[in-house]
Protein backbone atom coordinates (compact mmCIF):
# COMPACT_ATOMS: atom_id res chain seq x y z
CA UNK A 1 0.00 0.00 0.00
CA UNK A 2 1.75 3.31 -1.33
CA UNK A 3 4.64 1.97 -2.54
CA UNK A 4 4.16 3.31 -5.57
CA UNK A 5 3.27 -0.06 -7.43
CA UNK A 6 1.09 2.51 -9.67
CA UNK A 7 3.67 4.73 -10.89
CA UNK A 8 6.39 2.59 -11.23
CA UNK A 9 4.33 -0.30 -13.43
CA UNK A 10 3.30 1.30 -16.18
CA UNK A 11 7.12 2.95 -16.84
CA UNK A 12 8.33 -0.89 -15.84
CA UNK A 13 6.01 -2.57 -18.70
CA UNK A 14 7.17 0.33 -21.02
CA UNK A 15 10.79 -0.24 -20.53
CA UNK A 16 10.60 -3.85 -20.85
CA UNK A 17 7.82 -3.75 -23.73
CA UNK A 18 5.57 -5.40 -21.63
CA UNK A 19 1.64 -4.93 -21.31
CA UNK A 20 0.60 -3.34 -17.80
CA UNK A 21 -2.41 -4.33 -16.01
CA UNK A 22 -3.64 -2.97 -12.72
CA UNK A 23 -5.73 -6.03 -10.52
CA UNK A 24 -7.53 -2.44 -8.93
CA UNK A 25 -8.31 -1.31 -11.80
CA UNK A 26 -9.91 -4.17 -13.63
CA UNK A 27 -11.82 -4.91 -10.39
CA UNK A 28 -13.19 -1.35 -10.68
CA UNK A 29 -14.03 -1.83 -14.14
CA UNK A 30 -15.48 -5.15 -14.22
CA UNK A 31 -17.95 -4.22 -11.00
CA UNK A 32 -18.29 -0.64 -12.07
CA UNK A 33 -17.92 0.48 -8.79
CA UNK A 34 -14.55 2.15 -6.59
CA UNK A 35 -12.67 -0.54 -4.80
CA UNK A 36 -13.80 1.58 -1.81
CA UNK A 37 -17.38 1.21 -2.50
CA UNK A 38 -17.09 -2.48 -2.40
CA UNK A 39 -15.34 -2.71 0.28
CA UNK A 40 -18.45 -0.53 2.02
CA UNK A 41 -21.06 -1.92 0.37
CA UNK A 42 -20.06 -6.23 0.38
CA UNK A 43 -17.51 -5.83 2.72
CA UNK A 44 -13.77 -7.29 2.51
CA UNK A 45 -14.85 -10.87 1.64
CA UNK A 46 -16.41 -10.17 -0.97
CA UNK A 47 -13.89 -7.75 -2.82
CA UNK A 48 -11.19 -10.79 -2.11
CA UNK A 49 -13.24 -13.63 -3.70
CA UNK A 50 -13.64 -10.63 -6.86
CA UNK A 51 -10.34 -10.15 -6.04
CA UNK A 52 -9.32 -13.82 -6.51
CA UNK A 53 -11.62 -14.04 -9.33
CA UNK A 54 -9.34 -11.39 -11.49
CA UNK A 55 -6.07 -12.45 -10.63
CA UNK A 56 -6.70 -15.78 -12.01
CA UNK A 57 -7.70 -14.53 -15.36
CA UNK A 58 -4.76 -12.20 -15.67
CA UNK A 59 -2.53 -14.98 -14.74
CA UNK A 60 -2.70 -16.20 -17.65
CA UNK A 61 -1.04 -13.37 -19.91
CA UNK A 62 2.53 -13.62 -21.08
CA UNK A 63 5.00 -10.32 -21.06
CA UNK A 64 3.12 -8.77 -18.65
CA UNK A 65 3.44 -6.20 -15.61
CA UNK A 66 0.87 -6.33 -12.99
CA UNK A 67 0.15 -4.31 -10.42
CA UNK A 68 -1.90 -6.02 -7.15
CA UNK A 69 -3.02 -4.46 -3.94
CA UNK A 70 -1.25 -4.80 -1.14
CA UNK A 71 -3.67 -7.56 0.08
CA UNK A 72 -3.72 -9.59 -2.99
CA UNK A 73 -0.47 -11.85 -2.53
CA UNK A 74 -1.60 -11.92 1.52
CA UNK A 75 -2.60 -15.63 1.21
CA UNK A 76 -1.67 -18.69 0.12
CA UNK A 77 -3.81 -19.35 -2.79
CA UNK A 78 -2.85 -15.82 -4.00
CA UNK A 79 0.60 -16.16 -3.68
CA UNK A 80 0.96 -19.53 -5.27
CA UNK A 81 -1.36 -18.32 -8.31
CA UNK A 82 1.28 -15.77 -8.83
CA UNK A 83 4.30 -17.05 -7.97
CA UNK A 84 3.71 -19.76 -10.37
CA UNK A 85 2.81 -17.47 -13.47
CA UNK A 86 5.60 -14.61 -12.59
CA UNK A 87 7.98 -13.05 -11.09
CA UNK A 88 7.07 -11.47 -7.82
CA UNK A 89 8.04 -7.82 -7.08
CA UNK A 90 7.83 -6.31 -3.76
CA UNK A 91 8.57 -2.48 -3.33
CA UNK A 92 9.77 -2.61 0.34
CA UNK A 93 8.87 1.09 2.01
CA UNK A 94 9.40 1.34 6.04
CA UNK A 95 6.11 2.16 8.00
CA UNK A 96 7.05 5.58 8.26
CA UNK A 97 7.28 6.06 4.75
CA UNK A 98 4.10 4.63 4.36
CA UNK A 99 2.24 6.34 6.62
CA UNK A 100 3.56 9.66 4.66
CA UNK A 101 2.51 8.28 1.71
CA UNK A 102 -1.04 7.41 2.62
CA UNK A 103 -1.94 9.86 5.08
CA UNK A 104 -4.14 11.85 3.11
CA UNK A 105 -5.59 9.46 1.15
CA UNK A 106 -9.30 8.30 1.19
CA UNK A 107 -9.58 5.73 -0.71
CA UNK A 108 -7.83 3.17 0.86
CA UNK A 109 -10.61 0.91 2.89
CA UNK A 110 -8.42 -0.70 5.30
CA UNK A 111 -6.95 2.63 6.53
CA UNK A 112 -10.36 3.58 7.91
CA UNK A 113 -11.80 2.26 11.18
CA UNK A 114 -15.91 0.56 11.26
CA UNK A 115 -17.90 3.79 10.56
CA UNK A 116 -15.67 4.85 7.40
CA UNK A 117 -13.77 7.41 9.03
CA UNK A 118 -10.01 8.06 8.09
CA UNK A 119 -7.99 6.92 10.83
CA UNK A 120 -4.99 9.63 12.13
CA UNK A 121 -2.31 9.96 14.04
CA UNK A 122 -1.37 6.61 16.13
CA UNK A 123 -4.70 4.10 14.82
CA UNK A 124 -3.29 5.16 11.45
CA UNK A 125 0.44 4.08 12.50
CA UNK A 126 -1.11 0.97 14.11
CA UNK A 127 -2.72 -0.16 11.34
CA UNK A 128 0.06 -0.18 8.87
CA UNK A 129 2.33 -1.94 10.66
CA UNK A 130 -0.44 -4.13 11.71
CA UNK A 131 -1.18 -4.81 8.01
CA UNK A 132 3.19 -4.81 7.24
CA UNK A 133 3.13 -7.84 10.05
CA UNK A 134 0.73 -9.84 8.73
CA UNK A 135 1.92 -9.14 5.55
CA UNK A 136 5.43 -9.17 5.44
CA UNK A 137 5.51 -13.32 5.84
CA UNK A 138 4.50 -12.85 1.64
CA UNK A 139 6.08 -10.41 0.60
CA UNK A 140 9.48 -11.39 2.10
CA UNK A 141 9.15 -14.62 -0.08
CA UNK A 142 9.05 -11.93 -3.32
CA UNK A 143 11.49 -13.22 -6.23
CA UNK A 144 12.98 -9.61 -5.66
CA UNK A 145 12.97 -7.34 -3.22
CA UNK A 146 13.78 -3.43 -4.13
CA UNK A 147 13.90 -1.09 -1.06
CA UNK A 148 12.15 1.58 -2.40
CA UNK A 149 12.16 4.40 0.55
CA UNK A 150 13.32 7.99 -0.92
CA UNK A 151 14.23 6.73 -4.19
CA UNK A 152 13.64 8.01 -7.35
CA UNK A 153 11.27 6.01 -9.39
CA UNK A 154 13.51 6.23 -12.35
CA UNK A 155 16.20 4.05 -10.24
CA UNK A 156 14.07 1.80 -8.64
CA UNK A 157 12.76 0.71 -12.38
CA UNK A 158 16.61 0.62 -13.19
CA UNK A 159 16.58 -1.61 -10.33
CA UNK A 160 13.98 -3.71 -11.00
CA UNK A 161 15.23 -4.56 -14.36
CA UNK A 162 19.01 -4.92 -13.77
CA UNK A 163 17.61 -7.56 -11.11
CA UNK A 164 15.04 -9.08 -13.62
CA UNK A 165 17.72 -9.79 -16.13
CA UNK A 166 18.77 -12.56 -13.59
CA UNK A 167 15.83 -14.32 -13.14
CA UNK A 168 14.41 -14.45 -16.78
Amino acid sequence: MGSGKSTIGPILANTIGFEYVDVDRLIEKKTDKRIIDIFAEAGERTFRDVERQTLQEVSSLDAAVVSLGGGTIANDENFELIHNHGVIVYLQLSPEEILQRVHRRTDRPLLKDSKGNLLNGAELDARIRELLNIREQFYSRADIIVPADKKKVGATVDEIVRRLKGLV
